[in-house]
């Protein structure tokens, strides 16, 4: 286990760390840095077509990465902090995510401990701790374990819910729940 500075330099440095979250623990990286990317999709085994997503630690963070419309700005007003993931139009600052395509799903965790982290770091690229394929790790242990020696090491936030965000999808109209998570698609209807 390392500590949120060793987690903030490490990331930094280019390296990949095991991170907790509000939902399953989660593989970070710096996303203007494509050979941190291309390590977490090498340390996950996963698919070139799945895109990284990005977790800040509030939104405005996100100010110029996404472009965020009345839709995604009430979305994030009710539900972040939390396990909410918005899939938004990429905006006019690029990153090494996504790789392809014109979106990017964004979240800002309800994680105390992370969103510190990410004040430090600014938003990371991150993807569940997990081998593609393989049930997301829900603590610290679990995902170091299955990470192995492949990342610099991981920040034990407690045991996360295990449960993976809902995601919304707003680049298209009308707005579509692309997976059931915490939040469920009844509670989104007010704001979509």
């Amino acid at each position: 286990m390392i500590s949120v500075e060793a987690a903030v330099a490490a990331i930094q440095a280019g390296e990949v760390v095991v991170i907790p979250t509000d939902t399953v623990y989660g593989l970070a990286g710096d996303p203007s840095n494509s050979e941190a990317v291309e390590r977490i999709y090498a340390i996950k085994g996963r698919p070139p077509h799945l895109e990284l997503n990005l977790l800040a630690s509030d939104i405005s963070q996100l100010d110029g990465l996404v472009e965020m419309d009345g839709v995604a700005r009430s979305l994030a007003a009710a539900f972040w902090p939390g396990p909410l993931s918005l899939v938004c139009p990429v905006g006019s600052l690029r990153l090494a995510i996504p790789r392809s395509g014109t979106t990017l799903m964004v979240r800002v965790p309800g994680h105390a401990l992370l969103r510190s982290l990410l004040e430090e770091t600014g938003p990371v690229a991150s993807t569940s701790a997990n081998r593609h394929g393989i049930p997301p790790a829900a603590t610290a242990g679990a995902a170091e374990a299955d990470m192995g020696g492949e990342v610099a090491g991981a920040v034990d936030g407690g045991p996360s819910t295990g449960m993976a965000s809902t995601i919304i999808d707003l680049s298209s109209r009308p707005p579509r729940v692309l997976r059931e998570g915490p939040i469920p698609p009844i509670a989104l209807r007010p704001y979509v």
